[in-house]
């Protein structure tokens, strides 16, 4: 499991034509699943998001968590993050967990991310979404966990 976070100053999901999901200053954090992954490792994942300290506190240093920053979370699924990249010029996506197995574990972790935090927005699973935002430093982390 996989999350690519971007501190926003503004991001926004659109899927044909409509907003699906838009967040002002905050994380917008695509998600990639594996195929090993379990809802147990997502909590973890999503807990460590929502306390990972990379907004700027009273001195400017990057002390404060999302909830500290007041921001919101848009989440998006990505299983392009799952990608082996190491050999040839083609992404292997034999990692990922299949869409279906995908599709159930991201709607438990989006729903177990709302009980955590009140400010979530979501794209929409498995479907073809244009992506805006404007990154806000810029700031780009990758996070596992084990």
């Amino acid at each position: 499991m996989r999350a690519l976070l971007q501190r926003v100053l503004e991001a926004k999901v659109i899927v044909d034509g409509q907003v699906t999901g838009e967040i002002q200053q905050g994380l917008l954090v695509f998600l990639g699943l594996g195929k090993d992954d379990q809802f147990e490792k997502g909590k973890k994942l999503i807990d460590k998001i929502l306390k990972y300290r990379i907004f700027d506190d009273e001195q400017g240093k990057m002390g404060w968590n999302l909830t500290q920053a007041q921001g919101g979370l848009l989440l998006v699924s990505q299983f392009t993050l799952m990608a082996q990249t190491q050999k040839g010029l083609r992404p292997d996506f034999g990692p990922a967990m299949p869409p279906d197995a995908a599709n159930v574990l991201y709607e438990q972790l989006v729903d177990y991310a709302k009980s955590q935090f009140e400010q979530v927005q979501t794209g929409i699973f498995a479907a073809d979404m244009k992506v805006h935002l404007i990154n806000d430093g810029p700031v780009t982390f990758q996070l596992e966990v084990e």
